[in-house]
Order: structure tokens, then sequence, then C-alpha cells
């Protein structure tokens, strides 16, 4: 498989930013219950101090390092989504 254009990239590359997110959003969170300081009208287990920047870059980090493997298994191994066996019926 090679990559026609950038843009092929920056959307691969964007798809594995946006579920790594999810993965990393997690990491370092204190709620508000951990720190028993809750603000009237939120909910306990809501995030004292959530950090997004810090979470951002943490994220774009792990990020570059799945898009890193991804570009080695597509571009450097030459392998594909046909390449990957496929278990089930038969399609005709």
């Amino acid at each position: 498989m090679t990559w026609d254009t950038i843009a092929f990239g920056i959307a691969i590359y964007f798809i594995i930013w946006w579920v790594t997110l999810f993965m990393v959003l997690p990491f370092g969170v204190r709620t508000q219950a951990d720190e028993n300081d809750t603000i009237l009208g939120t909910v306990h287990s809501a995030p004292l101090r959530p950090r997004l920047g810090r979470i951002f870059l943490i994220n774009t980090i792990v990020s570059l390092g799945f898009f890193g493997v991804f570009c080695f298994i597509t571009l450097g191994l030459g392998l594909g989504l046909d390449d990957v066996p496929w278990f089930g019926p038969p399609i005709d």
C-alpha cells in the first residue's frame, strides 16, 4: 500500500490522535471526591483540575508513537488490509 497524498497521512494521524485521546484522558486526573473539595452544584466525580494542555501534549506524543508503528507496518513492511487473514466464509 502506498500513500498517494499527504492528506491521507494527516487523516490517519487525526483518527489515531482522536482514539488515543480517550485512552490518555484519565491519566493523572483527581476528582473532587478524591480531594474532598466538592464545588457546589457539581458532581463529586468531576475533575478538580483537568490540565487539558498536559493531556493533549501526552496524547500527541503517544499518538505519534502509534502513527510511527502504523507507518512502519504499511510503508516499511508493505502490509495492508488485504494481508489480514479473513476468518469467515468466503465471499463470492
